[in-house]
């Protein structure tokens, strides 16, 4: 509802990191439009500025404080009244955001950020040095279907949050200290929100929480993630739709879940499944358990149970006590796997994680050396893979003109993540020229490593033109 007894802000956004960030900052967007707020994409033209920060890692926290800084430059020459800052810097390094940058006026941890209105309005943070709102929250925040939020991502897909924090003890992650425990959104919650974004033409919705596979364990639910997957692939839409989750963890992918993605065609052929490292000395080290052998029959049994499956994982290298056998372990794994995507991380020694306290840190010029090598050795394999699709027609997801040149539109395959997994590009248009948000065939006429070039085919059913939407800067860490 809109209230009038206030002067309506402009108020602009930078998000940072993840799509678990990202959906933060569309909910407390969310928030402030509901209370007749303005959002802007422009920092130079905005009353209040919020920057909502990552520290999962090093390169992150730079990021998060250059951002913070970028800000502050235009609330010291801009029309900017407050700068806010939220997020995950705030949990970690709270008491250090207050004494090094008084530029911050206030601060909104992780579980506060239901407060964004009383903040920008003015209702904390005037005494001029940042303000915690009303203190540290204590109690866990999760939104909900019915919460306010305005989408940031472009109108053809967006993302659903269905869980918030971890149980999971790993010793290279701080997640859960400013995240919380793991908990789950109620299961006709997710339903109701999907159902209205699916009725505003949303195209593909992907599933996010810290681990989607413990979906529901909370709630008292068995194979909760495969049942919320098949009510979701149930829901009816004028067009095709797309539906995925992310963040599976290994040890919780079911038979049944494997099952109810092969079953409908709705729920995209694609797992994104980390596993950090394949050695079984250093995933104990990790406290994650199994190993490289255990991982090769899991991924077996996936491209068993989901016919044309790709999936993605995501490495560590260079974490305490990584040996250069450990390492040669982890490259033969890699060989044997065949992954269709693969991230490579270095370890971040972060003071606060577990890991911190292990011996035999591995030097920062070895684990850069080590994380090339396996970049490398992914390429060769996405180089064949990526070879072995030209003259195939597959489907895509249209998603605008090229952020390379305007000489091509690009486009992902289901086996693609938005923002993660490259793109394919088109370089002709058989059949009038695309539209945002269309799901068309296309021909692969050419290969590169990581993306391919084809050939898009006629369009068997109108689709509408989904514009950008700039409302924030988005940077993904």
């Amino acid at each position: 509802m809109v209230s009038w007894d206030i002067t309506p802000l402009k108020v602009g956004f930078v998000s940072l990191g993840c799509p678990k960030n990202l959906v933060d900052s569309e909910v407390m967007m969310g928030q402030l439009a509901a209370r007749g707020h303005e959002l802007t994409p422009h920092p130079d033209q905005a009353d209040v500025l919020v920057v909502n920060t990552c520290s999962f890692i090093d390169p992150a926290k730079k990021e998060s404080i250059d951002a913070i800084l970028e800000m502050a430059e235009y609330k010291r020459i801009g029309r900017a009244r407050k700068l806010i800052v939220a997020g995950c810097l705030v949990e970690r390094y709270r008491g250090d955001i207050r004494k090094e940058l008084p530029e911050v006026d206030a601060l909104i941890g992780t579980n506060e950020v239901e407060r964004i209105v009383a903040v920008c309005e003015g209702m904390h943070g005037e005494s001029g040095a940042p303000a915690d709102v009303a203190g540290r929250a204590t109690a866990p925040y999760l939104y909900h279907d019915l919460t306010p939020r305005v989408l940031a991502t472009p109108r053809h897909f967006a993302y659903i949050k269905i869980a918030e924090g971890c149980d999971h003890p790993c010793t290279f992650c701080v997640i859960p200290q400013y995240r919380g425990n793991f908990r789950s959104r109620r299961f006709e919650s997710v339903i109701a929100e999907a159902t209205r974004l699916f009725q505003q033409g949303v195209r593909e919705i992907n599933l996010i929480g810290q681990d989607t596979t413990c979906y529901g364990e909370d709630l008292g639910l068995t194979d909760g993630l495969a049942h919320l997957l098949e009510r979701l692939a149930q829901i009816e839409t004028p067009r095709e739709k797309w539906v995925r989750f992310l963040y599976a963890y290994p040890n919780k992918v079911t038979q049944k879940l494997l099952d109810t993605v092969a079953e409908h065609a709705a729920l995209v052929k694609y797992l994104d499944m980390p596993l950090q490292h394949a050695s079984a000395a250093v995933l104990k080290r990790m406290k994650r358990g199994a190993s490289g052998d255990i991982f090769l029959k899991l991924i077996e049994r996936i491209r068993r149970s989901i016919p044309g499956v790709a999936i993605r994982t995501s490495f560590i290298v260079g974490f305490p006590g990584e040996t250069p056998a450990e390492f040669e372990e982890l490259c033969q794994f890699v060989e044997a796997a065949r992954f269709d995507r693969l991230g490579v991380f270095a370890y971040s020694d972060e003071d606060t994680s577990a890991s911190y306290a292990l011996d035999g840190k591995v030097n920062g010029r070895t684990v850069q050396n080590r994380k090339r090598r396996l970049m490398a050795l992914q390429r060769k394999i996405a180089r064949r893979r990526s070879r072995a699709l030209v003259g195939a027609e597959v489907p895509v997801l249209v998603e605008g003109p090229s952020e390379e040149t305007d000489l091509l539109w690009q486009a992902r395959m289901p086996g693609q993540a938005p923002e993660i997994d490259g793109a394919v590009l088109i370089n002709d248009f058989d059949g009038g020229q695309p539209r945002r948000g269309e799901i068309r065939r296309l021909r692969v006429t050419q290969a590169h490593d990581y993306d391919v070039v084809g050939t898009l085919l006629p369009a068997t059913e109108p689709a509408p033109e989904f514009a950008p939407a700039p409302l924030i800067q988005i940077k993904a860490s």
